[in-house]
């Protein structure tokens, strides 16, 4: 795996249309609106116990990392259609597996691509690094970070639909 693949994430092109918007309004119309805030709590006076200002100076700080987020994932996203229903896991699947007796469903790939309706665990994750490339009925092993052995056995899958 090159270091670009290593580092990409899968995105369906509906998630990163979307994330494409996202990064233009803020990129523009919420870049120029935090700056009009900023710059009306400055005419208020001493900076220095103005709540107005310092609360837009922190919105402008997270909105400039959460651009730069997108600007990343954007540039090393791998765009695909959502994958096959062939019983195989790859990025894009919804997967349940049985994993110390109970069945978990996960969605296999970025939290970009989904809501918060289903847990999502990335391919690069632990878990996620197992089960990618595997079929149905297998049973694959994993090391937590604490370093113990789990069995995860995958149960079904099925494309993500959103």
């Amino acid at each position: 795996m090159t270091e670009t693949a290593a580092k990409a994430t899968f995105l369906t092109q509906e998630a990163y249309d979307r994330l494409k918007a996202e990064l233009a309004e803020l990129s523009g119309p919420a870049r120029t609106e935090i700056a009009r805030k900023i710059d009306a709590a400055r005419q208020e006076g001493d900076l220095r116990e103005n709540g107005g200002y310092h609360a837009a100076r922190e919105e402008q700080g997270k909105m400039e990392a959460r651009i730069r987020q997108l600007q990343q994932l954007l540039d090393t996203a791998i765009i695909g259609e959502t994958p096959p229903d062939d019983g195989i896991v790859e990025p894009g699947m919804v997967v349940t597996v049985e994993m110390f007796g109970d069945e978990e469903t996960f969605l296999l790939g970025s939290r970009e691509i989904s809501d918060d309706s289903i847990q999502v665990f990335s391919e690069k994750s632990p878990i996620g690094a197992a089960v990618n490339g595997h079929s149905v009925g297998e049973t694959v092993t994993y090391a937590t970070p604490s370093g113990k052995d789990v069995q995860v056995k995958i149960l079904k899958t099925k494309p993500y639909s959103g």
